[in-house]
């Protein structure tokens, strides 16, 4: 198992009043699995995501990642997880305007001290179809482009889980179905468990999986794609 919560809770306070975000939800995510998750805005699947990756703590119960349990771990340690473990790919892609693509990749790497593997590198980047905008400079790269530069970066580290948060919000239709074949790409290769928060039904529908959710509690939660969701 890749992930899993145990009767997770998170409220917000506002006030006087308290916010349920996350009502006892319980999932669990196979290794490899593709997962989108899904809900109208305010539905609670972005605190999941966030919950998941460690960058919020629960109110109450239980978030593994493989035989981990992460959500009553020091911030230290947290960070370590998500810097080692867990991959990020948001709606805004999050470059650094002045590093060009390749040092924006290798950006992760850079902050742990470590030397960058330059021929997993150069395979995302043929993967990714972006070798030739190596020295680019983000400016230069049009959106779609960059959320694949904003990809290679969540995977340098080779995760073992890749958490991506509408990324293909902030792009037209038939770029944002490049990312997710690109993503897809990089699942089969590399066996890396992908969660997906999206809007988008027709994205959703290429996962193995997809989690409804609806005011913090998950509705729904079913197999889309029998091959996919075959892996161990």
């Amino acid at each position: 198992m890749a992930i899993k919560t145990v009767d997770l809770c998170k409220i917000y306070e506002s006030g006087e009043k308290e916010i349920k975000a996350l009502n006892n939800v319980n999932v669990e995510i196979k290794k490899g699995e593709l997962v989108a998750i899904i809900g109208k805005s305010g539905s609670g699947k972005t605190t999941l995501l966030n919950m998941i990756g460690g960058l919020d703590t629960p109110t109450s119960g239980e978030i593994y990642i493989g035989e981990k349990e992460i959500s009553r771990l020091s911030d230290d340690e947290l960070t370590e997880s998500r810097r080692n473990r867990i991959g990020f790919i948001f709606q805004n892609y999050n470059l650094i305007p002045v590093l060009n693509v390749y040092e924006n990749i290798t950006f992760p790497v850079q902050l742990d001290g470590r030397k960058p593997d330059d021929n997993y590198i150069e395979d995302m980047l043929k993967v990714l179809e972006i070798s030739s905008k190596k020295t680019a400079l983000p400016s230069s790269l049009s959106g779609g482009q960059q959320q694949r530069v904003a990809i290679a970066r969540a995977l340098v580290n080779h995760p073992e889980i890749v958490l991506a948060d509408e990324p293909t919000g902030n792009l037209d239709m038939a770029m944002g179905n490049e990312v997710i074949k690109f993503l897809k790409k990089m699942n089969e290769l590399y066996n890396q468990t992908i969660v997906i928060v999206t809007h988008d039904q027709d994205i959703a529908a290429q996962m193995d999986r997809i989690i409804t959710i609806a005011d913090g509690s998950v509705i729904n939660d079913k197999e889309v794609c029998i091959k996919n969701s075959s892996k161990k």
